[in-house]
């Protein structure tokens, strides 16, 4: 087995300069779709999909079993102005593998095909396995994993492949994002008006900035919530009637989103409304067997700030893999090599422990 590990370690390292190769912005993953779908017919794997998702059941599937789903996403975002190199030119130097994608989710992404792979032909297993190399992650979009689950057999527990320096990330930050209106009497810049919308932000930026929302988590800590856009007037000698601001609130544990969005449609001082309520934040049970198979390995627990694809999933969910989650969406993004050979290594180890009891 070890022989077969040190093959598919390999092999995954071809695939993601594969994938860095090809431009793959969300909802434009036709050729890293082509190109994964590939990668299993060359294994003999019976690999399914749908739009640009891609799936395949573990050999001995049995719907008698509960199902452990393995995901990451092949979708990237746009390279930010700050490249100096070519993001679709995968290259290994001084041990690191440049490219758009890389670190995000590249490396995740193929270090659990090869564990998927692994494990593929393995009987008297605990569970059965689904692995889903999804779309349209980035984009939050409607053709991604959440498209996915009415597909797919009932998932029990998951683990979502992004950049986590292969520690244990059992919980994650929700998400929603609020529209906001700060408004005041129109007028002309020349005559007094004390109901200026653009003077009226002063007061309700203050009380953005001030609030305190109740419960922490003990993992994820305190709800943040940041004002990152404004937007009012249209010329220099009128005074608006309004101002828009844009209010991106990190949910802890602690709160659903439809909580969040009751609670500031109370309290805020402006009128708020939410763009959406589904991304919810995530967690799995500290002692939940595949958590603590990961701690026999060594690795510690922690909670993340930023969103990925276990926001759609209702079950369990363990966020981990290969990279650091510092570098994605980062010019010249990279990822170590010796980070994908270990990925593997520990995803391995990890789910011996959680599906063999080894």
């Amino acid at each position: 087995m070890k022989e077969l590990q040190t093959t598919l370690q390999d092999s995954a390292l071809e695939l993601l300069k594969e994938l860095i190769a090809i431009q793959s912005f969300s909802s434009e993953e036709d050729g890293t779709a082509d190109a994964i779908e590939r990668w299993f017919r060359l294994r003999d794997i019976p690999a399914k999909r749908v739009k640009n998702n891609v799936f395949a059941f573990n050999k001995h599937f049995d719907e008698s079993k509960p199902t452990l789903l393995l995901n990451s996403h092949h979708d990237t975002v746009h390279p930010n102005e700050a490249y100096t190199r070519d993001p679709f030119k995968p290259e290994i130097i001084d041990g690191k593998l440049y490219g758009l994608g890389s670190n995000d989710a590249g490396g995740a992404l193929v270090s659990l095909l090869a564990t998927f792979a692994y494990f593929y032909s393995q009987e008297e297993m605990s569970h059965n396995i689904i692995v889903v190399a999804s779309a349209e992650e980035e984009s939050s979009g409607p053709d991604g994993l959440n498209s996915m689950l009415k597909i797919l057999p009932p998932i029990d527990v998951a683990i979502v492949g992004e950049p986590t320096l292969m520690q244990l990330a059992i919980a994650e930050k929700g998400l929603v994002v609020f529209d906001a209106e700060v408004k005041g009497t129109p007028s002309h810049a020349a005559h007094p008006n004390d109901d200026n919308a653009i003077y009226n932000c002063i007061d309700t930026l203050k009380w953005f900035r001030d609030y305190e929302f109740e419960r922490v988590s003990p993992v994820l800590g305190p709800v943040k919530m940041t004002v990152t856009q404004m937007n009012a007037g249209s010329q220099h000698n009128v005074v608006p009637a309004k101002v828009h601001l844009v209010v991106d609130v990190r949910v802890n544990d602690c709160y659903s989103n439809k909580e969040i969005a009751g609670i500031l449609s109370e309290e805020a001082p402006c009128q708020m409304k939410a763009r959406s309520l589904r991304l919810n934040s995530s967690s799995i049970a500290k002692d939940h067997p595949l958590v603590l198979s990961g701690l026999e390995q060594g690795r510690s627990t922690y909670g993340s700030p930023t969103l990925s694809d276990q926001a759609a999933l209702s079950c369990q969910s363990l966020k981990l893999g290969p990279g650091d989650s510092t570098r994605s969406h980062s010019a010249n993004e990279f990822i170590y090599v010796s980070e994908i050979e270990e990925g593997i290594d520990l995803y391995i180890k990890i789910l011996k422990g959680f599906l063999l009891g080894d």
